[in-house]
């Protein structure tokens, strides 16, 4: 009933602060199994994703006083899609993974979005890891390996001397937090996307992969804000 309750406050155009508060509540109500089971609807997932603003195609993130909200309504659903097994079926049906690849394709356009940025490739990973259909739509539809590819590259700052090879700056400063684990998003979900992709059919996936193993090349040379965070990156 709470959740229900917060839902339907979530429904109506409240204040900023009064949606963070929900949804911060909500996230952590979500890590309950048993709570999930009477609010994971078509209605609620579509409430969510209208807060992550998944459901615009066409408008740029520009209010940056919204990005709280975005972010928050991103760590329900991730806590919500990992926990329930409705909730991934309705992934297929609302078309979430598209509406991801859209919004991740936005944040290249704001400077202030990689919380943002973070969250969705983290959803990314966990419906290419839970849904087999899901995965197969990114890998074939959704041309999911040039966006997580794009994300990573975006994510590691990779700067190009040649077709295939990324300049080396030893004296590179380390990534800082949040670029390291935006990187370790965009690599696990590249890992289950990339999982049956042995055979390599057409001139395009062949340059895709060539590009993919430069960058992760790269990835190998960069360090990050701490010894564990590099380890973890690497």
């Amino acid at each position: 009933k709470l959740c229900e309750g917060i839902l339907n406050i979530l429904e109506k155009d409240t204040k900023t602060s009064c949606q963070v508060a929900c949804l911060e509540a909500l996230r952590i109500l979500s890590r309950d199994k048993k709570v999930l089971v009477p609010v994971t609807t078509k209605r609620n997932m579509q409430i969510l994703m209208r807060l992550a603003k998944l459901d615009t195609v066409e408008d740029p993130l520009e209010r940056v006083s919204e990005f709280p909200v975005i972010v928050e309504a991103l760590k329900c659903l991730c806590n919500i899609i990992f926990n329930s097994a409705v909730a991934q079926k309705l992934s297929l049906e609302l078309n979430l993974a598209a509406m991801l690849c859209n919004l991740l394709e936005k944040c290249k356009d704001s400077q202030l979005a990689d919380d943002i940025k973070c969250f969705d490739l983290r959803l990314l990973f966990l419906l290419s890891l839970l849904h087999t259909d899901i995965r197969s739509q990114l890998r074939q539809e959704l041309q999911g390996v040039q966006v997580l590819t794009r994300a990573l590259e975006s994510s590691l700052s990779v700067r190009w001397t040649e077709e295939y090879k990324a300049a080396e700056d030893r004296d590179r400063p380390p990534l800082s937090l949040q670029e390291t684990d935006c990187a370790i998003e965009a690599l696990k979900a590249l890992f289950n996307v990339t999982l049956d992709s042995w055979n390599v059919h057409s001139e395009n996936e062949s340059h895709q992969f060539r590009y993919m193993a430069a960058i992760l090349r790269h990835c190998l040379l960069t360090t990050g804000p701490t010894e564990d965070k590099t380890e973890e990156l690497h």
